[in-house]
């Protein structure tokens, strides 16, 4: 009896020393893509399989929710996983709004306005494909709040029209008030992209 013990406590002591020596090694090279061969698969549609922490993504529900880093004003970290605001377009994080010598940085002022409303608020994103760069599409809230619709009431983005209306209205009230970028001149970010 007494070696059976033995030997349990040295299997044991292997799977504790293997368990330390994976997370080591998940740790060095980053969890997210460790863990992946570790745990069993599961049923996730194919717009969604990407790496994410396993408290990031609910596969039976199709949400990505938790605390947020803002990229860029439509552009969100989840748990590691980039988000792109579906149906809105934000300057760029460089781009500049005004006439020359009433210069300012609209694109970082998008940026620290979606930051501060946000605050340490949970973010609750409801995917709905891919972009071009393989980031997440996704509608997002905070609370009951369309973070979108925040962001395009108030001048902070503009109704992406090529690939959604949803936000037009928010658009014009914005222009109307004369908030966000609507309070001087600016090119639009998909146009500002291309010089």
């Amino acid at each position: 009896m007494a070696r059976k013990v033995v030997v349990h406590s040295n299997a044991k002591r292997f799977v504790q020393v293997a368990a330390v020596a994976i997370l080591a090694a998940a740790t060095l090279t980053g969890l997210k893509n460790v863990s992946l061969w570790w745990r069993a698969p599961r049923e996730v549609p194919e717009t969604m399989a990407v790496a994410t922490a396993p408290a990031a993504m609910s596969a039976a529900t199709n949400v990505l929710a938790g605390r947020s880093s803002v990229i860029d004003a439509d552009t969100l970290e989840v748990h590691g996983t980039r988000i792109r605001l579906e149906g809105v377009d934000a300057p760029e994080s460089s781009q500049r709004c005004g006439t020359a010598g009433k210069e300012w940085a609209c694109g970082q002022q998008a940026a620290l306005a979606l930051s501060d409303w946000i605050a340490d608020r949970p973010v609750t994103c409801h995917p709905k494909g891919k972009d071009r760069y393989q980031r997440v599409l996704a509608r997002c809230f905070v609370g009951n709040d369309d973070l979108q619709a925040w962001l395009v009431s108030n001048g902070w983005a503009l109704a992406y029209r090529q690939y959604s209306t949803d936000y037009v209205a928010a658009e014009q009230h914005a222009q109307a008030a004369q908030v966000g970028m609507w309070r001087s001149e600016f090119v639009p970010p998909w146009e500002w992209r291309k010089r």
